[in-house]
């Protein structure tokens, strides 16, 4: 398996999406008359809150609701949507909801039951299905429950925040027909749930593999966070004009480039009279992988490509577009050296608009720059797909003469365009979560952060301002969060290494600890060296579940195994304190808590260190070496035995050591 260890790697196996999602127009096509898409039969409501209930009429109808022996009347605004909120019910059901107006408009929603409902949301380990986990015929085969309620969101996004659903959306009862390619996380979860709180239970799946944290946050969070305002600028002038989007984009990942490469203003390989000795001809337009050369044979990074085509006077007259084919994961391309497109997705086609005057008479430049992120890469697709397409319908193609350029590994990866639907800012909130609106909640399950392990810290800060605004959303200011942070996966460390795993887990574990209604879900132990997508979800369930209990339904219990909160010198040790231990700290397999660090300030200063437990804390010996930080089951897929008496594990974490 290739040491891939930045973001987008979790998305890109088998639950990735292959395409990016562009829109044309934000205005949401109109739901079905009366109620709103997510009121479907077989639907469940929060129970013991108002239930929010909204949907489209006439301008200035008056819309009557009734349910379980109350009536409630709203009327539509010019727009034609309206609003209601219902009584608060206890759980119970099968109910019925009838929406109607004067003029004889009349909806029923029928086999309604009141309960708790909880969204799911993250990427791939979210997203992997009851047939993918361990034990799969037998946990399909027994998954019949009437009181389990599940919706599945679809992969959507959307330019603004859309009021309803592109791709449709259904609840179903839990059978084993329904279940099967649910999330397994989210099934188990409230599987547990159902047996200890007795009530029905809604599940509503909004996942995606391979999405950053960025793309699942609202516009507004994004902002009020700061530091990516660069970005949100290029977004909203891409909204409007595509061209001039791309352009501004293209400008800030040549700023990039440059910082990155030390190449000087007009020697950058996108220029068209940078072709040098270095270049060298692409065998063929196929996944590198297979050129047979070894150097590209398990190459994950980014090569440039090059080639040119001569056009008449009148052909670069008019405006055009190119097509490029596919590209695997991700383009960022130039002609003439003017950015004109950035895509991700290895099957998505490349079409770019090239207005009047980007091409000229004679020999024009095209440059493509390729991040392959994860397995096969390059420009690939049939050569009949690359071809640059005139306004009058004629036209050329590019051709197989291509050259390329490998670039070296400590350049790193280019900035992700900010329309990307994996890895963009906000647009699958806006797709997947928007569309939601006021629907009542008990709480919110969630299983990401795979694909921000490149540039990981500020993850801590990311998930707390999403947290917040999701909270704004769904109009509960203390609903709960159960965060499962990142489990093993990749090599074990031999000696202490840097890992950006690690510094998501850790992200993870701050952001938690500062929200009081939110709770960790530890998996660190029921990862897969080999296999970014471990099949044992039960387990991650019940640990989520164990959450839910502690900070939604208020059981006196620790939710998630001990939890590191301080680490002291005294002398010639450093004691680490633990709180939420069940029973006593205890460790497996030796009489030492293994996968312990003391770190000085400075990276590649860290060194293991033995560990000696007792009930509640852990003694380290300081030593004679730097000790300014201790740091526990860090590195990609630590091994660590480091237990309470409830079988749980304490959570990878890192804490400054102070007197």
């Amino acid at each position: 398996m290739k040491k891939v260890r930045f973001a987008f790697l979790a998305g890109l196996g088998a639950l990735a999406a292959t395409s990016t999602t562009f829109v044309s127009a934000e205005v949401a096509a109109p739901g079905p008359l009366l109620l709103a898409d997510i009121f479907k039969d077989q639907a469940v409501f929060q129970r013991d809150r108002p239930i929010a209930v909204w949907g489209r009429a006439l301008p200035g109808e008056r819309v009557t609701i009734e349910f379980v022996g109350s009536t409630t009347v709203a009327r539509a605004d010019r727009s034609g949507r309206w609003t209601a909120e219902l009584p608060a019910r206890p759980a119970g059901g099968p109910f019925q909801l009838v929406a109607s107006t004067a003029r004889g408009a009349r909806e029923t929603l029928r086999d309604i039951l009141v309960g708790d409902v909880w969204l799911c949301s993250g990427q791939s380990n979210m997203e992997l299905d009851v047939s993918r986990a361990q034990n799969a015929p037998a946990e399909i085969g027994g998954a019949a429950d009437n009181q389990m309620r599940l919706l599945t969101v679809g992969h959507d996004t959307g330019f603004t925040p859309l009021q309803s659903f592109r791709t449709p959306v259904r609840w179903q009862t839990a059978s084993p027909a329904s279940v099967a390619d649910f999330s397994a996380a989210c099934y188990f979860m409230a599987r547990e749930l159902r047996a200890t709180q007795k009530v029905p239970i809604g599940l509503i799946d909004a996942s995606w593999g391979g999405t950053a944290i960025d793309a699942w946050r609202s516009e507004a969070a994004i902002e009020r966070g700061g530091g990516l305002a660069d970005r949100l600028e290029v977004l909203r002038a891409y909204r409007v004009d595509p061209v001039a989007g791309n352009r501004r984009w293209g400008a800030l990942w040549e700023r990039w480039w440059r910082e990155r490469s030390g190449d000087r203003p007009g020697t950058e390989p996108w220029q068209p009279s940078a072709a040098g000795p270095e270049w060298k001809p692409v065998p063929r337009l196929s996944n590198w992988e297979s050129w047979g050369d070894p150097a590209m044979a398990n190459f994950n990074g980014l090569v440039w490509y090059r080639t040119s085509v001569t056009l008449t006077p009148e052909q670069a007259s008019q405006p055009a577009t190119l097509d490029i084919g596919w590209a695997d994961d991700l383009d960022q391309s130039w002609v003439n050296g003017v950015a004109v497109g950035n895509t991700y997705g290895p099957n998505a086609s490349r079409a770019y608009t090239l207005p009047a005057g980007t091409l000229k008479p004679g020999e024009n430049h095209l440059v493509v720059s390729v991040l392959d992120t994860y397995g096969a890469g390059g420009l690939m697709g049939p050569e009949e797909l690359r071809k640059i397409q005139f306004a009058d319908g004629s036209s050329v193609p590019l051709g197989s003469r291509w050259m390329y350029r490998v670039v070296p590994a400590a350049v790193g990866w280019p900035p992700r365009a900010p329309w990307e639907s994996n890895a963009g800012l906000s647009l699958i909130y806006n797709g997947m979560i928007a569309p939601l609106g006021r629907y009542g909640l008990r709480g919110v399950a969630w299983y990401q952060g795979e694909s921000d392990a490149g540039p990981a810290r500020g993850y801590a800060g990311k998930l707390a301002s999403m947290m917040a605004d999701w909270r704004g959303q769904f109009g509960k200011p203390d609903l709960p969060f159960l965060v499962v942070q990142l489990a093993g996966w990749g090599p074990s460390p031999a000696k202490p290494q840097e890992s950006g795993f690690a510094m998501v887990r850790d992200e993870q574990r701050r952001a938690v600890a500062a929200d009081p209604n939110a709770a960790l879900a530890v998996a660190i132990d029921l990862g897969d060296r080999r296999y970014i997508h471990p099949a044992n979800k039960q387990d991650v369930g019940l640990r989520l579940a164990r959450g839910a209990r502690r900070v939604a339904y208020g059981e006196a219990i620790n939710p998630s195994g001990p939890e590191a909160v301080a680490a002291r010198r005294s002398g010639d040790s450093i004691s680490v304190q633990f709180r939420n231990v069940d029973g006593a700290l205890l460790t497996y397999n030796t009489d030492q808590a293994i996968g312990f660090e003391l770190c000085g300030d400075e990276t590649g200063s860290c060194r293991f260190v033995p560990a000696t437990v007792q009930a509640s804390s852990v003694t380290i010996p300081a030593g004679s070496g730097p000790a300014t930080r201790v740091r526990f089951c860090w590195g990609d897929s630590p091994v660590c035995n480091l237990y309470d008496r409830a079988g749980l594990p304490a959570g990878p974490f890192e804490l400054a050591v102070t007197r």
